[in-house]
C-alpha cells in the first residue's frame, strides 16, 4: 500500500472498480487504519470502494484468525470502535468520542474463520473467559491451525492445549484452544477487533500499555522527521520489582543534539499525557546500528539484551527515573534524638561513653622552648635575628632539584624590614590595613608576611593567575582582592605586568585594582619602629579558600590563635632548630600556608620548600629532594601523590639506580580537608616500598574552615587504623563496622592524631545533642587555634556565626564549639596513646554541604566517584 501511494502520480489510466477484495495481510496492527484510509482516499478516484478492503488478523500458531466475506452491499462499511485507551490499559473496552488524542481508533478484522470457535481470556494466570467488555486474549478451536512448537512439549502446551474456563471453572469445551498471541474482543454481529499483539505487552504498576501503541505515539511526534525510516523499539525492564518502558529509535544522521534533545523530551510529555506512563529511558542510537531481524525488521530481544547488557551506546540517552519509578520505599523517617535525662540513665546502664576526645595537654608539656616568650610571630623571628642570624629557614628548590633561593633568620628579618617601610611609604597604610599577597609559591611570599606583620598591616595570600588561563584564573584573584578589602596588593614585577595586560582587561576591569607595589625595588632604609601589635586578639592574617561546593570563605586568624597553632604542630611533629622538613603544598590557605610560611620561624627548624607546580615537569622532584637531603618529615598533597603514583609508576627501576631512598622518612603527611584517600595512599606506599619506604610513614592529616588542622599523625602515637563500616548504615547517618571484603563495606582511615590543645566531640547536627561512641555525627572541636570567625562568605551568607560559637543543647553546656561542618565518628581503639591512656581514632566521613540526602538518606559525592571509577577502566579519576 505504501509503496502504491508513492507512485501513484505516474499511473494515469488505472481503474479499481472490478475488485472484488482486497486483503491486507498485516491487518493485525490497530495501526494499519490510517494506511487503509490514505489509500482510499487517494483511490477512491479511481474506482476504489470502501468495502473492498479486508484487514486480516493471523498468526504463526493459528495462522488465519479471521477473514473478512467480501459483501455486495456498499451500504455496510466496516465496523470501527473508538476506545479510550486509559480504558484499554485497565484491559476494559470503553467506547470513547473521536476527536481525542488519547484514543485508539480499531477497524474489524473480519469474522471468525468458517467452523472455528473464538473467545478471548485473561492473559495472564488460569485462561478465564473474558466478560464482553475485557480486551483479552483470542484464542482459536479451529481444524486448519498449526499443533505443536516442534520438540518444545512444555511451550506447546501453554500455547496449543489451552482450555479455558468459564466463572465457575468449568472448561467451555473438551476441544483445546490455541492461543493466537493478539490481543482484542469480539464485538457486535461477530465481528472481531485487534488491539495488540502479546509480545508488546508491558505490564507497569497494574497498567497494561502496548509497545505498538507506544511507538505510534512517539511516531507522531514530528512524524517521521527525526527517527531514521521510523525504526525504533519499544520494551520494558525490570526496576524495583517492576516494569519499566524503555524506548530506543534510530536517529537520523543529519540531526544535531539539540534536536534530539527537544525531540526527546517532547516525546516524553507526548506519552505521558497520552497514555499516562513515565518513560524510564529513552535512547538514541546511530542510524543502522540496532540488530535487524531476517526480514529487515529490530530485532527486540537482541536489543533489549543490549540495553541490559550495558552495550548499546547511544549517542543520546534521557533517563527519567524520577516520572517512572513510583514505587521506591517510603523515606526514612528521623527518630527524635534522646534527651537529657536518657543519656544519664543510658550512660549507667549501657556505659555507653560520651564520644569525645582531646589531643596532649598543651598546659602539661615542660619544653624548654624560647620561643613561648613572645606572643606574636614577629617578635620571634626578631629574636631569631639577633641569637642565630645566619641559621637557614628556608631553602626553595627549583624544578632540576638544585637550590633556587635560601633565607637564613637575618635575612628573613631584613627583608621584611624593607617591605615594611616600602608599605607606610609608598602604600601609606594604616596600622590594621589589608594587603593582598600574589605571589608564586616561594620566598618572596614568606617575606612579603614578615614585612606586613612588621608594618601592622594584615596579609592574605592570594595564588597568581595562570599566566595561561587568565580569562578563568583572574577573576578569582580578583574577588578575593575585593572581598578581603585589600587596601594594597603586593607582588612581582612579572605579575605586575600581568595584571595590567591586555588579556587581563578582557577578563576583569583592571582600573578596579587597588595601589599595586612591585617588591622586586625595595628602599634601602629601615623603618622608624616594628610594629607590635597591642592585643594577642587582634588579627594577624586573613586566610581565603574556596570550597568544594564552590564557596569562598575567608576566615581570620588572630596572633594568639597563630602562635597556639604553630606550638601545637610543634610538639605533635617534634620540630626543632636542628630538623628539616620537606613541604610539597600550595602555601596559599590552611596548613599547607602555615607549615610554608609560620612553622620554621616559630620552631626554628629549615624548611625545604618544593613549589607543587614544579612537579608536572619532573614528577620524581619532591621524592629525590626527601632522599637527597635525608628528610625524616614530609608534607605533601594528594594531587602530588597521584602525581608521583601516575608519573613514576614504571620508573622504580631507574630511581632505585639514581640512588632514590626513602628509608629514612619517618612520616609523610597528606594535607587534606576531605576523607582519608585510602586507595591512593596504598597505592603510593606500595610502589614506593622497593624504595624503602615504611609503610607506617604515609598518614593524613585534616583541617577545614573553621580550624585549619584539627589532626596530624606527627611522630608519637600508634599508626592510623582502619575500619570497615557498612555503607548502607552510613546512609542512614550509623556506624556498623564490618569485616574487611564483605558486601557493601567501606574503608575508613583514622585521619591523624588529635593535635596537642585540640579537644573534638561528635555532635547531632540538628538536635546538637552529644551523642555516643561509634555515632556518625558533625565533628565539634574546641581549641586555642580556632579561627575566630569568617572576615565573609561570598556565595553563601547564611554560614554564620554559630559555626563559630556553639553550645551543646545538653551535657557540657558551657564549652564554645567550632563546628566543621565535616560527619564524622569517634571510636576508642585497643592501641595506647603516648600519655598511656587508650586512644581514640577520629573518622572523617564527609562534609555536610557535599552531601546529598535522598529520601531521607545520605550519600557522600566521594562514594559515587569511586563506584563511577570502578565502573570502567576508561574512566579518568
Amino acid at each position: 500500500m505504501h509503496w502504491a501511494l508513492v507512485a501513484h502520480r505516474d499511473q494515469r489510466d488505472i481503474n479499481l472498480s472490478s475488485l472484488r477484495m482486497l486483503i491486507v495481510a498485516d491487518g493485525a496492527n490497530p495501526w494499519s487504519i490510517s494506511s487503509c484510509d490514505a489509500f482510499l482516499n487517494v483511490f477512491q478516484s479511481k474506482g476504489l470502494r470502501q468495502e473492498v478492503i479486508c484487514p486480516c488478523a493471523s498468526s504463526p500458531e493459528a495462522l488465519t484468525v479471521a477473514i473478512r466475506r467480501p459483501t455486495d452491499d456498499s451500504n455496510q462499511p466496516p465496523g470501527r470502535g473508538v476506545l479510550s485507551m486509559h480504558g484499554l490499559t485497565y484491559g476494559v473496552i470503553r467506547v470513547d468520542s473521536e476527536e481525542k488524542l488519547s484514543v485508539l481508533t480499531v477497524q474489524d478484522v473480519g469474522l471468525v474463520m468458517p467452523g472455528a470457535i473464538m473467545c478471548s481470556v485473561k492473559p495472564d494466570g488460569v485462561p478465564q473467559l473474558c466478560r464482553t467488555d475485557e480486551i483479552g486474549e483470542l484464542c482459536v478451536c479451529a481444524v486448519a491451525t498449526g499443533t505443536s512448537y516442534y520438540g518444545l512439549s512444555g511451550m506447546t502446551k501453554n500455547t496449543f492445549e489451552v482450555f479455558p474456563m468459564t466463572s465457575s471453572g468449568a472448561p467451555i469445551s473438551e476441544y483445546p484452544f490455541i492461543r493466537t498471541g493478539l490481543l482484542g474482543f469480539v464485538g457486535p454481529g461477530g465481528l472481531v477487533f485487534v488491539v495488540g499483539k502479546m509480545d508488546g505487552l508491558m505490564v507497569v504498576s497494574g497498567r497494561r500499555h502496548n509497545a505498538d501503541d507506544i511507538v505510534a505515539t512517539a511516531l507522531a511526534v514530528e512524524p517521521m522527521k527525526f527517527v531514521y525510516r521510523g525504526r525504533i523499539a519499544v520494551f520494558s525492564v525490570t526496576v524495583l520489582h517492576d516494569e519499566r518502558i524503555v524506548i530506543v529509535a534510530e536517529q537520523r544522521p543529519d540531526s544535531t543534539e539539540e534536536d534530539s534533545f527537544q525531540w526527546m523530551s517532547r516525546v516524553l510529555q507526548a506519552i505521558d499525557s497520552i497514555h499516562q506512563v513515565g518513560v524510564y529511558c529513552l535512547a538514541l542510537v546511530p542510524a543502522n546500528t540496532l540488530p535487524k531481524t531476517p526480514l529487515g525488521g529490530i530485532h527486540l530481544s537482541e536489543t533489549k539484551q543490549l540495553f541490559l547488557e550495558g552495550a548499546l551506546h547511544p549517542c543520546n540517552v534521557l533517563m527519567c527515573p524520577h516520572t517512572c519509578v513510583t514505587n521506591l520505599p517510603k523515606p526514612r523517617q528521623k527518630q527524635p534524638e534522646i534527651g537529657p535525662a536518657s543519656v544519664m540513665v543510658g550512660n549507667l546502664v549501657s556505659g555507653k561513653r560520651i564520644a569525645q576526645a582531646s589531643g596532649r595537654d598543651l598546659g602539661q608539656i615542660e619544653d624548654n622552648d624560647q620561643a613561648r616568650k613572645f606572643l606574636f610571630l614577629s617578635e620571634v623571628l626578631q629574636w631569631r635575628a639577633q641569637t642565630t642570624p645566619d641559621h637557614v629557614l628556608y631553602t626553595l628548590l627549583n624544578c632540576r632539584g638544585a637550590i633556587a633561593n635560601s633565607l637564613t633568620c637575618v635575612q628573613l628579618h631584613k627583608r621584611a624590614e624593607k617591605i615594611a617601610v616600602m608599605l607606610m611609604e609608598r602604600g601609606h597604610l594604616q596600622d590594621g590595613d589589608h594587603v593582598a599577597l600574589v605571589y608564586p609559591p616561594g620566598i618572596d611570599l614568606i617575606a612579603a608576611f614578615y614585612g606586613c606583620l612588621y608594618a601592622g598591616c594584615v596579609p592574605i595570600t592570594v595564588r597568581p593567575p595562570h599566566p595561561q588561563n587568565i580569562a578563568t584564573t583572574l577573576p578569582t584573584v580578583k574577588m578575593i582582592v575585593e572581598v578581603s578589602r585589600s587596601a594594597c596588593l603586593m607582588t612581582t614585577q612579572l605579575i605586575c605586568k600581568l595584571l595590567r595586560s591586555r588579556e587581563a582587561a578582557a577578563a576583569v576591569d583592571v582600573r578596579t585594582w587597588p595601589l599595586i607595589l612591585d617588591t622586586d625595588d625595595l628602599p634601602k632604609k629601615r623603618p622608624a619602629q616594628i610594629c607590635k601589635p597591642c592585643n594577642p586578639d587582634t588579627l594577624a592574617y586573613l586566610d581565603f579558600s574556596v570550597s568544594t561546593t564552590g564557596m569562598l570563605a575567608g576566615v581570620k586568624m588572630s596572633h594568639a590563635a597563630t602562635s597556639a597553632f604553630c606550638r601545637s604542630i610543634k610538639l605533635q611533629c617534634e620540630l626543632y632548630p636542628s630538623r628539616e622538613v620537606a613541604i610539597c603544598l600550595d602555601p596559599y590557605c590552611g596548613l599547607g600556608f602555615v607549615l610554608w610560611c609560620l612553622c620554621s620561624v616559630y620552631s626554628g627548624h629549615q624548611s625545604i620548600l618544593i613549589p607543587p607546580s614544579e612537579l608536572e615537569t619532573n614528577p620524581a622532584l619532591w621524592l629525590l629532594a626527601v632522599s637527597q637531603y635525608k628528610v625524616r618529615d614530609t608534607f605533601c598533597s594528594y594531587s602530588v601523590m597521584e602525581l608521583c603514583t601516575k608519573g613514576l609508576g614504571s620508573q622504580t627501576e631507574s630511581l632505585k639506580a639514581r640512588g632514590l631512598d626513602l628509608s629514612r622518612v619517618r612520616t609523610c603527611v597528606v594535607v587534606a580537608e576531605e576523607r582519608p584517600r585510602i586507595a591512593l595512599t596504598q597505592s603510593f606506599s606500595k610502589l614506593f616500598k622497593d624504595l624503602g619506604l615504611h609503610p607506617r610513614a604515609v598518614s593524613t592529616s585534616f583541617g577545614c574552615r573553621v580550624n585549619l588542622a584539627i589532626c596530624l599523625q606527627g611522630t608519637s602515637g600508634p599508626d592510623p587504623t582502619t575500619v570497615y563500616v557498612d555503607m548502607r548504615a552510613l546512609r542512614h547517618d550509623r556506624v556498623r563496622l564490618v569485616e574487611r571484603g564483605s558486601p557493601h563495606s567501606l574503608p575508613l582511615m583514622e585521619s591523624g592524631k588529635i593535635l596537642p590543645g585540640v579537644r573534638i566531640i561528635i555532635a547531632n547536627p540538628e538536635t546538637k545533642g552529644p551523642l555516643g561512641d561509634s555515632h556518625l555525627g558533625e565533628i565539634w572541636v574546641h581549641s586555642a587555634h580556632n579561627a575566630s570567625g569568617y572576615f565573609t562568605i561570598y556565595g553563601d551568607e547564611s554560614l554564620q556565626s554559630d559555626h563559630f560559637n556553639s553550645r551543646l543543647s545538653f551535657g557540657d553546656t558551657q564549652t564554645i564549639w567550632a563546628r566543621t561542618g565535616y560527619l564524622g565518628f569517634l571510636r576508642r581503639t585497643e592501641l595506647t596513646d603516648a600519655n598511656g591512656e587508650r586512644h581514640d581514632a577520629l573518622y572523617v566521613v564527609g562534609a555536610l554541604d557535599e552531601a546529598m540526602e535522598l529520601r531521607g538518606m545520605r550519600y557522600h559525592p566521594i562514594d559515587i566517584e569511586t563506584s563511577v571509577i570502578r565502573a570502567h577502566k576508561s574512566v579518568t579519576e
